[in-house]
């Protein structure tokens, strides 16, 4: 729970505000000697204290503003900072032209990055991805693996690209933060990558599909927030970039058109959003997820059942694992996390492997929707109301592939 406490230390007065998802540490220091100053502070501290929440509530229910969609994930302690910064949401809308030959300011490009693909060797599963299991994922993998053809942009807080199940897999990045790296300091990102990514190299994990490579698009800060305009930006980039599947684990409050431009934008292009439904225990829709050209995911535990704090609702497409999934974690970890994030990642990591397989049925010169037909088609129904078609399905989805019946 969030909330506002005081504390003295010796003659200094430190005033904390936290909520669960932004982990503010506000610091009011006053030196003992100047004991006058000191009583001015403590007298108006019935004053400071309620500006200073009302400043936090504006930047957490701000419309356009949003957080990364986990449960239970937390940045690493930060170092105190003697002041409050609001963040403001622009209105400015993403026009959708193509990148320029030169790589923008914050951009690596993907062929300084691509490096030597590794042989893929498929060993069996380690017993803590039971979500791979329970997704059937042998099924597809049968079929394939993942292409390097096939980019997956993941939306998030980064990644860290030095991760031991990771290097070589992410191929261009960019910063749309005021970060000082693309990389992942708070974790979420790399977390998500992994599920969706992660080498089969007889270490740490294997991801979806392994076979893919991944395009690093950091929208979300250090500490987990994220802005609708910045969202728009790296989904307008992934796109032009090249991205089939674009995931993002990310729930911003309330609409946003220059969110649901680039979401519009990426489906006529040929590129298949993946969006969590947000860990608010509740049926209100959250964006992208909300918007029709986006998958919308929620969560399920070991048993089928809705995990804890999913969402869930009319607007919500399918459900996928999402409760106690191992993954990576920055500095070559792993650790498990519990979430629609990470739900959303396995539809993504689903979504880049029927990309390899599928065919334009339709000659509508896309494959975005067949890839999204045979998600949704192919899940097994679940006794959960809300979950939409049902926990995503690897034997299902390849046989809407293939007709098989």
């Amino acid at each position: 729970m969030g909330g506002i406490s005081l504390k003295s230390i010796s003659s200094e007065f430190v005033i904390l505000i936290h909520h669960p998802a932004y982990h503010y540490c506000v610091i009011i220091i006053e030196p003992g000697p100047h004991q006058n100053r000191c009583m001015k502070t403590v007298r108006r501290l019935r004053l400071i204290i309620p500006i200073l929440l009302v400043a936090t509530l504006l930047v957490v229910f701000r419309p356009g503003s949003g957080y990364v969609s986990a449960g239970d994930t937390k940045a690493p302690a930060p170092t105190p900072t003697v002041q409050v910064q609001v963040v403001t949401c622009d209105n400015t809308c993403v026009e959708a032209e193509p990148v320029e030959s030169s790589s923008p300011a914050g951009v690596t490009p993907a062929q300084a990055m691509m490096s030597e693909s590794e042989p893929l060797v498929l060993g069996s599963i380690p017993d803590e991805q039971w979500a791979l299991n329970k997704i059937g994922i042998y099924d597809l993998w049968q079929s394939t693996t993942g292409s390097q053809e096939v980019l997956v942009a993941v939306l998030d807080t980064g990644i860290d690209s030095n991760h031991e199940d990771l290097s070589g897999q992410v191929v261009a990045e960019v910063d749309f933060t005021d970060s000082l790296t693309p990389g992942d300091v708070h974790g979420h990102g790399t977390h998500i990558a992994g599920i969706i990514a992660a080498k089969s190299n007889d270490i740490g994990i294997i991801g979806m599909a392994p076979g893919s490579r991944l395009l690093n698009a950091k929208v979300a800060d250090d500490m987990g927030r994220c802005y609708a305009s910045a969202l728009a930006k790296g989904i307008v980039w992934a796109v032009d970039n090249g991205a089939s599947v674009i995931n993002i684990s990310v729930e911003i409050r309330g609409d946003s058109p220059e969110l649901e431009k680039a979401i519009d934008y990426a489906w006529s292009e040929g590129s298949l959003v993946i969006g969590a439904a947000g860990n608010d225990g509740n049926d209100s829709p959250v964006y992208p997820a909300g918007y029709e050209n986006c998958i919308a995911v929620a969560a399920t535990n070991q048993d089928d059942g809705l995990a804890v704090l999913s969402n869930h609702g009319d607007w919500v497409d399918v459900a996928a694992p999402g409760f106690g999934i191992y993954s990576t974690l920055p500095d070559d970890g792993y650790g498990l996390k519990t979430g629609t994030s990470f739900a959303c990642a396995y539809v993504s990591g689903m979504a880049a492997l029927l990309f390899d397989i599928v065919v334009d049925t339709n000659g509508d010169g896309r494959l975005n929707d067949e890839v999204r037909a045979a998600i949704e088609a192919g899940c097994q129904a679940i006794d959960i109301a809300g979950v939409g078609n049902g926990r995503i399905d690897a034997a299902g989805a390849v046989a809407q592939v293939y007709d098989i019946s």
